[in-house]
């Protein structure tokens, strides 16, 4: 995708094949910064603080960072502590289990000598499937919005946190099919969460739609149920970080209130999701998906722009009040129109998935 005119990702190898660069999405929307990964730990840091955030990019992070372990100790030992000091940064999105299980296969087998270079390789793989996926995932998303256009002309779509670009490696998954209709000359608008405590709705959703020419409006959290009731939203577009077998959806907190309002209204509510992001092992997600419980600073403070052009944390909240910040909530799929993966639209149910990915049934 764009910024300032030129094609990125939001995350890329070195030209001397030895580290990786990033976005550092800490610093948007104010200031875009470019980072560079060298070491395991500094991968682990880039997860762990958000610098990285999105299942699909905590993924490929993961990978690169088992990468650069090899390149510090490519031993069995060191493969099996790189493992660990990345699993243990974030514990929602499965995609970061996914990879470093993918990583730990395909390494274990290889002598020592082999593997910096076999997991820097592999590590590219994972990224461009990732794009790959990402792509298809608009492309059958796609006609949701053009049949929409094809009765009113502009279509209104209402979407949580930043399930975009900077989420995935390119493409994103919720704004796959925004990007993709508005490139085939759709008119399209998206009503943008500011997605509190975070805001990234406000700070990464709106950035990378503006910097690719998307007509979009940033709302605060709970304007979503007052557009719907008055017909200003068409249907309801979210990401997600974790899928249960059964359909069950994590994503930001938030997100369930979104599909409780879509429901009372007739909006349809829709999740965009690669296949990665299916934990088979959770077969009810209401009552077994782990949610992170953050940091309350998230909470009490907001990143802030002043007039002096300095950009600094700013306290919202009063002092002395206690804080609860639970990062993700998770709708259950009775609440779900559908889920747009890399293969079609499936309905959010454990026989739907299965069949869908029924080369995935061993793992289920």
């Amino acid at each position: 995708m764009k910024v300032d005119g030129v094609s990125y990702r939001s995350i890329w190898p070195t030209v001397d094949g030895e580290a990786v660069e990033i976005i550092d999405q800490t610093s948007l929307p104010f200031d875009f910064k470019v980072k560079r990964l060298e070491t395991c730990s500094e991968a682990a840091e880039a997860i762990r603080v958000m610098r990285v955030r999105g299942a699909p990019l905590i993924g490929v992070t993961a990978a690169y960072g088992m990468a650069l372990a090899m390149h510090a100790d490519s031993s069995d030992a060191g493969l099996a502590s790189a493992y660990e000091q990345l699993l243990e940064t974030r514990p929602t999105a499965v995609n970061l289990r996914w990879a470093l299980e993918d990583m730990r296969a395909y390494l274990l087998p290889l002598s020592p000598d082999e593997r910096f270079s076999a997991a820097y390789a592999r590590s590219a793989k994972i990224a461009d499937e990732d794009v790959e996926i990402n792509r298809r995932i608009g492309a059958h998303g796609l006609p949701l919005l053009r049949s929409v256009a094809e009765r009113k002309g502009r279509v209104n779509v209402l979407t949580h946190c930043n399930a975009g670009w900077l989420a995935t490696t390119d493409w994103g998954t919720a704004t796959s099919p925004i990007y993709q209709a508005h490139n085939e000359g759709i008119d399209v608008h998206v009503w943008v969460d500011e997605t509190r405590p975070r805001n990234q709705g406000a700070f990464l959703t709106a950035w990378e739609l503006n910097q690719h020419g998307v007509p979009h409006t940033v709302i605060v959290d709970n304007a979503g149920g007052h557009l719907m009731q008055h017909g200003e939203v068409d249907l309801v577009i979210t990401g997600t970080d974790r899928v249960s077998a059964n359909g069950d959806v994590c994503n930001k907190i938030g997100t369930y209130l979104k599909a409780l309002a879509a429901r009372d209204n007739n909006v349809p509510f829709y999740v965009c999701l690669p296949s990665p992001t299916i934990d088979w092992r959770i077969a009810d997600g209401v009552s077994e998906i782990p949610i992170e419980e953050r940091d309350a600073r998230e909470v009490t403070h907001l990143d802030s722009l002043f007039e002096d052009g300095k950009v600094a944390p700013a306290r919202v909240v009063s002092t002395g009040s206690d804080v609860a910040n639970p990062a993700f909530d998770v709708t259950p799929a009775r609440l779900v129109s559908g889920l747009i993966t890399e293969r079609g639209i499936t309905q959010a149910s454990r026989e739907s998935l299965a069949e869908t990915f029924c080369d995935n049934v061993s793992q289920i």
